[in-house]
């Protein structure tokens, strides 16, 4: 199952980024699937993105707000929300596990050898205040002297549109970088930060700052796609708990807000006691006598 994952993981990065006439355009992708809805953190400026970020457009949407109000023209986003709740109901936060490249990205560099450390359980909070302030009420309540805001999670933090957009339109488009300034170090930095994290830590960005993350992890006790944990199967041997790349422990907390639904616990557990479901209908079988 991991290497399915692993090949899933693959198809969407290819998908949400297959405009790779890039490097003969030297521009980004402004083609009719630009409207479409990438599941995951892809930013809309990379030269390859054949989709839009969902946190990028909500905040462009916030960023309206005020300037639509005033005058008279009342784009209230349903598409880009529905869009996004729609993902949410549906897969949760399996998206971060399954469909985004920034995932991806991690995953390769945590197979570094390296020595590996965990992750502060009370740093998972970061990413709620990250969607609540940067996403949705400093592009609302910032504004500049024409009512507009700014996207300031794109702009000032976001370390996947930093490897996926800034860094490859200055080399480009050379003319950038007369522009350069202490934004883009910031964003280096930032950039930085968390590559040499997720060489030492499981999905730092993930874990700690993705408010995309936040976003699907609201769903986690709706989603109909989940795991489940048969009560009458499980024995709290905790083998599940030494395979999460997200630091859940599965029979404690079966419906866990960081859980990406990577499956990972699946193939640990000896008793079968974890399955995937759909609506309450189990697709993984727990049918099977225990393994001994």
């Amino acid at each position: 199952m991991e290497r399915i994952r692993k090949w899933i993981q693959t198809l969407f990065f290819l998908v949400t980024n297959g405009y790779w006439n890039f490097t003969a355009t030297k521009t980004i992708y402004k083609g009719p699937l630009k409207v479409v809805c990438s599941p995951g953190l892809n930013c809309y400026s990379c030269p390859a993105a054949t989709t839009y970020c969902p946190i990028g457009s909500l905040q462009q949407l916030f960023a309206g707000i005020r300037m639509s109000i005033e005058t008279g023209q009342f784009f209230i986003g349903l598409y880009v929300i529905g869009t996004m709740g729609a993902i949410g109901g549906f897969v949760g936060r399996m998206v971060c596990g399954w469909a985004c490249p920034f995932g991806l990205f991690q995953e390769i560099l945590h197979k570094i050898s390296s020595p590996k450390f965990n992750i502060w359980p009370f740093l998972s909070y970061i990413k709620y205040g990250l969607l609540i302030i940067m996403v949705i009420l400093l592009p609302i309540f910032a504004i500049d002297e024409f009512g507009a805001g700014t996207p300031w999670f794109c702009k000032y933090f976001c370390p996947a549109g930093t490897i996926e957009a800034g860094i490859p339109m200055i080399i480009l488009q050379p003319v950038l970088r007369a522009n350069l300034g202490w934004i883009f170090l910031l964003k280096i930095f930032i950039l930085i930060f968390f590559v040499v994290w997720a060489v030492v830590a499981s999905r730092p960005f993930c874990r700690t700052a993705c408010p995309l993350g936040a976003f699907y992890a609201l769903f986690s006790r709706v989603k109909l796609v989940k795991l489940n944990l048969d009560l009458n199967r499980c024995t709290h041997c905790k083998a599940c708990h030494d395979v999460c790349p997200m630091g859940v422990r599965f029979n404690n907390s079966p419906d866990d807000m960081e859980c990406i639904s990577c499956l990972a616990c699946t193939k640990a557990c000896d008793f079968n006691a974890i399955s995937l479901e759909i609506g309450g209908l189990p697709i993984t079988s727990r049918t099977e006598a225990p393994k001994t």
